[in-house]
């Protein structure tokens, strides 16, 4: 988690909202990311879903089976959903959304029965950190604006 916090100080310095992810199979990370939306003008650019395109193209297979994500905000719907898709063992994370969580606050997209995949979900690490990086940033923006 704490790569996933670096990754997300990275992203405020660019001026993006700072969320950060890695990917962790067997003991070592094979990617990280940060959010890169305002960069790339790509809505899907959030910190988890480049971080498990990139551990993908590192591991050369679609499948992330045996990898933990680690992202410093709980994923929304589209991230929950690549995460159900690329087959991860486990994702982690920070601080929970309460606007757009997909595991476990709005939505629980790790356990659904309806899908064909299911993972674990460890939420709370690192919490307060996360949290604090984002009300930071948003704060500075508002100030910026106001």
């Amino acid at each position: 988690m704490r790569v996933a916090l670096e990754e997300a100080a990275a992203a405020a310095s660019e001026g993006e909202v700072p969320i950060g992810a890695a990917v962790v199979c067997d003991g070592r990370v094979v990617s990280r990311a940060h959010n890169r939306r305002e960069e790339d003008a790509d809505p899907a650019a959030h910190a988890e879903f480049l971080a498990m395109e990139e551990a993908a193209r590192a591991l050369g297979r679609w499948r992330l089976s045996g990898c933990t994500v680690y992202v410093t905000l709980e994923p929304c719907l589209m991230c929950a959903g690549l995460m159900v898709n690329a087959r991860v063992d486990r994702c982690v994370y920070g601080a929970p959304d309460p606007k757009g969580g997909a595991l476990g606050t709005l939505f629980d997209v790790s356990h659904d029965p309806r899908l064909n995949h299911a993972f674990e979900v460890t939420p709370g690490v690192l919490a307060d950190e996360a949290a604090e990086q984002l009300r930071t940033f948003f704060r500075a923006r508002r100030k910026s604006k106001g």
